[in-house]
């Protein structure tokens, strides 16, 4: 699902939201848990995941066209892991 597309489907579930308004209202969602990352905060939604930052140290990779080793500076990156409510309604839908 994208986020047009959730947008969508908010708007339609709900129809006292104007499409305009879902926008507003994903968008608030997304730049508040990005804002938690950024300063380092982890993110729980009960029944759904947790989001966190992973560090990966720097390290010396390859470029696959050339082959050519590149150096890979160190950096933070998000990490979602899935709740169990999550996990078990996945594995009963499938």
């Amino acid at each position: 699902m994208t986020r047009s597309e959730l947008i969508v489907r908010l708007a339609e579930r709900f129809p006292q939201l104007v499409t305009k308004d879902a926008d507003l209202a994903v968008k608030m969602i997304l730049d508040a848990m990005t804002g938690a990352l950024v300063r380092g905060d982890r993110i729980e939604i009960r029944g759904f995941g947790s989001f966190a930052l992973n560090f990966r140290p720097p390290r010396v990779g390859r470029n696959p066209k050339s082959g050519e080793k590149v150096s890979v500076p160190s950096k933070w990156v998000p990490h979602f892991k899935a709740g169990k409510e999550l996990r078990e309604r996945v594995d009963r839908a499938r």
